[in-house]
C-alpha cells in the first residue's frame, strides 16, 4: 500500500480512508459499485458503527437512479438544492466569502491544485475531505505533519462541518444520505477530540 511505503500508521490510513470515503459519496451522486460497496458494510456498536450499519441497511434497498434523484434534492434542486454544503456558507450565510478565500491561501501553501474538472468551490465539504485524506496520505508531495493537519482541521472543517451533517442526517430528502450524515458528524466529533488530545506539540 503507497501510504505505508510513506510511513502513515494504520490508524491514519484509516482515518484517510473514511474521509475518501465520505468524499466520494459527496461528490456526485454513487455509482452502483460505490452503493455495492456501501451495502457491503458492517459496523460495530459504536455510534460510528451504527452509522455505518444504517448506511449498509439503506443501500441495500438503493439503486443508481433513487441515490442520483436523492443527490439532485439534496444539493442541485431547481435553484438550489436542500443542503448548501460549502464552508463559506455555514460560517458566514454567503457562498464564496472569506472562509473560501482563506482556504485557498492555504491550498497554495501546502500545494494543493483544485482539479480541472471540478467546478465547485473549493470549500465544498467534499473537496475538503479529499483534502484532508491527501494530507494524510502525502498525495501532495508528502504526507502533512499532524499539528498542520490539526490547523487545517481547525480552520477550514471544525467550525461547521458538524453542523452540515447533523443537517445531513435530518434533511427532509435524505434517505440514502441520512446514515452519511451521520456517519460525518461522528467522525468530525472524532477527529476534534483526537486533535484536541494530540496537543500543540504534535507534527
Amino acid at each position: 500500500m503507497p501510504a505505508e511505503q510513506i510511513g502513515v500508521s494504520e490508524e491514519d490510513v484509516l482515518r484517510a480512508d473514511l474521509y475518501d470515503f465520505l468524499a466520494a459519496l459527496l461528490a456526485h451522486p454513487a455509482k452502483k459499485d460505490m452503493i455495492d460497496r456501501a451495502r457491503a458494510l458492517s459496523g460495530d456498536d459504536t455510534d460510528l458503527g451504527r452509522g455505518i450499519t444504517s448506511l449498509s441497511r439503506v443501500a441495500s434497498q438503493a439503486s443508481e437512479k433513487s441515490v442520483e434523484r436523492e443527490f439532485n434534492t439534496l444539493f442541485i434542486g431547481l435553484g438550489r438544492g436542500e443542503l448548501l454544503p460549502y464552508a463559506s456558507y455555514y460560517m458566514t450565510g454567503f457562498l464564496n466569502e472569506k472562509p473560501l478565500a482563506a482556504l485557498r491561501n492555504d491550498m497554495l501553501t501546502l500545494g494543493i491544485e483544485r482539479a480541472p474538472n471540478v467546478y465547485e468551490p473549493e470549500d465544498n465539504i467534499a473537496s475538503l475531505c479529499e483534502m484532508m485524506a491527501g494530507m494524510i496520505r502525502g498525495r501532495f508531495g508528502k504526507s502533512v505533519p499532524l499539528q498542520r493537519q490539526k490547523e487545517f482541521f481547525g480552520k477550514h472543517l471544525a467550525p461547521w462541518a458538524g453542523h452540515f451533517f447533523a443537517d445531513l442526517e435530518g434533511a427532509k430528502n435524505s434517505l440514502f444520505y441520512a446514515p452519511v450524515g451521520a456517519i460525518g458528524k461522528t467522525f468530525i466529533e472524532i477527529e476534534k477530540e483526537a486533535f484536541r488530545m494530540a496537543g500543540d506539540g504534535s507534527a
